[in-house]
Parts: structure tokens; sequence; C-alpha cells
């Protein structure tokens, strides 16, 4: 019974971890002064299929996008996203999660 049990845990565990897996974007923008601004934001990227968490730092004008394994953002795609929105695509950093 132990066993079955701990069979189980480490596979609930590792399904866990393998539908964790994915894709952090971390751009950095101009422009971006309010609740407003991020609300707007969010709201675009959560357009994009395959998009799970998105989260904006108005200090530090850095916009985090979390995407399922096989969801790639372009710079193309991102400079015009925020340049329709009104800001300032400068940079993105990319790193598998």
């Amino acid at each position: 019974m132990k066993k079955l049990m701990a069979l189980l845990l480490i596979t609930l565990v590792w399904s866990h971890s393998a539908l964790a897996a994915g894709t952090q974007y971390q751009m950095r923008v101009d422009g971006l002064a309010c609740p407003y601004c991020a609300y707007g934001i969010e709201k675009k990227l959560k357009k994009i299929e395959g998009v799970k968490k998105i989260e904006v730092d108005l200090n530090k004008g850095l916009v985090t996008v979390n995407v399922v394994d096989g969801v790639k953002l372009t710079e193309e795609q991102m400079t015009k996203l925020f340049k329709d929105a009104g800001f300032t695509y400068r940079s993105m950093i990319e790193k598998a999660l």
C-alpha cells in the first residue's frame, strides 16, 4: 500500500511539473504609468491563445507574460501590440519555465 501511495504521489508531482512547462517573456515597455495602462495591456495580451499569466510592473516598466509550451511571442508581434496600445516596446527576454 505504501508503494502504491508513493507511486501515485510521484506521478502527481511529475504530471504537475509537466503541465507547468512553458515560456516566460519579460518585456521592457515605455509609457506605462497607471493601472488603467496595465489593464489595457493585459486585455490585449489575453487575446493571444496560450497566455497563462500576465504581470505588469508599472514602476519598472516591465510586462511579464507566461505562455504554455509551444506558444512563441515574437519581437514584431509585441512591437505592434504595444504600439497599437499607445506604448513603446523596447526589448524582450525569453526563458523556459
